[in-house]
């Protein structure tokens, strides 16, 4: 079947429509859940979960989660055991079947954990500030029956973006997606990584597990709609998966997991699922506040994800956001941390150039005029007991 321009999502949507009535096992690899977080989860739901990875492995207590093409709920179910009835879990499907059948088991699941922390909203994982269930109710009420309608219907859908979005900017702490960015057509996967990036919170992660192939995909498979129903025609390749990443923002990009063996070969392709961590928060100000990092190895130099390239044991410049962000995941750990002796305050820092690297004098930090003699309290002893 030759796939035209919007055949993509119409196919995606018959196929999961289709998966949610029946189980098909094509349509994912196996994936083993920790059993423990199961038995609260109704039968047709987990019969009916299409995946390649678990995600949900990464969630933390207490945390706001989304899960992206949430399908029958499976994830979601899983995330809201894990962040515990502090956090909150929202899915996000475009498909009614799969949304009915996890919307009727939120209330069972509710019920066996004694809370209830998880909704579902429809929308498309590409346009997380379009509600659908309202669009489809504001277009009931003024139907589209000509040019001058459709002009309409596109103005509420950019007001509903605005002023009632389905997934709000900067609200979610983590977002998951099991098998499924790799389901929205080429042309679309930049926006999808700009909206992953937009509804993370400012230092929130995204965690995802998609099908990822060793080489392009040529032109002639991508146009076969049951492969890209089947997770093949729309895969991105394994650079360009993380490559996307980077594109929209986010720093910090590592593969959690890899699946050793691939898991379809079509053509001499390679598919194989992958688990990608990335986090945004590395926007904002540059202060010179006279700190200063050194990496600790074990690899020689490294280069960030803003152009700094560092040798190992060497102090480097770097400005106040940097000197923050290498505290934290993924980086703690890597870096020796060298505070100014005397502390400039934020109000009173100048402006860093953070588009070059530059070493850090220790006179920097120390001060030009300090001179100091201070004695060790304690004699400074190796392991056989001498210095």
């Amino acid at each position: 079947m030759h796939v035209v321009a919007g055949e993509v999502e119409r196919s995606v949507r018959e196929r999961y429509a289709a998966g949610a009535a029946a189980a098909e096992a094509a349509l994912c690899c196996p994936v083993d859940y920790d059993p423990k977080y199961l038995d609260v989860i109704p039968d047709e739901v987990i019969e009916r979960d299409y995946g390649c990875g678990d995600p949900s492995r990464h969630v933390r207590p207490g945390e706001t989660v989304l899960d992206l093409g949430s399908g029958t709920g499976k994830i979601c179910f899983i995330a809201s055991q894990v962040v515990g009835p502090e956090g909150r879990v929202i899915g996000v499907d475009m498909t009614g079947e799969m949304l009915d059948v996890a919307r009727a088991a939120a209330s069972t699941v509710g019920e066996r954990l004694g809370y209830a922390n998880v909704e579902f909203r429809r929308g498309r994982i590409q346009d997380l500030a379009l509600d659908l269930d309202r669009l489809d109710a504001a277009l009931d009420a003024s139907p589209v029956s000509d040019a001058d309608g459709l002009a309409a219907a596109n103005a509420i859908a950019d007001r509903l973006r605005r002023d009632e979005p389905l997934v709000a900017s900067d609200s979610i702490d983590i977002v998951v997606s099991n098998c499924v960015l790799n389901l929205v057509d080429h042309a679309e996967k930049e926006r999808l990584f700009s909206e992953i990036y937009r509804v993370l919170s400012p230092t929130g992660r995204a965690v995802i597990s998609d099908i990822v192939s060793d080489e392009p995909v040529p032109s002639h498979l991508q146009d076969d709609a049951d492969l890209w129903s089947g997770c093949i025609s729309g895969a991105l390749t394994e650079t360009g998966f993380l490559e996307a990443f980077e594109a929209a923002g986010f720093h910090g990009v590592r593969v959690l997991e890899r699946q050793a063996d691939a898991w379809r070969t079509v053509q001499g392709i390679e598919f194989r699922s992958v688990t990608v961590e990335a986090f945004k928060g590395k926007e904002g100000p540059c202060w010179e506040r006279n700190q200063a990092v050194i990496y600790r190895g074990p690899f020689k130099e490294v280069l960030d994800d803003d152009g700094h390239r560092m040798k190992r044991g060497v102090r480097y410049a770097v400005c106040d956001k940097t000197y923050q962000l290498y505290k934290r995941a993924p980086y703690e750990g890597q870096f020796d941390f060298v505070d100014p002796r005397v502390d400039v305050p934020l109000s009173e820092a100048a402006p860093f150039d953070c588009s070059r690297t530059a070493l850090r004098d220790p006179r920097e930090s120390k001060g030009q005029e300090y001179d100091a003699t201070i004695e060790a309290e304690e004699p400074c002893r190796g392991p056989d007991g001498c210095c």
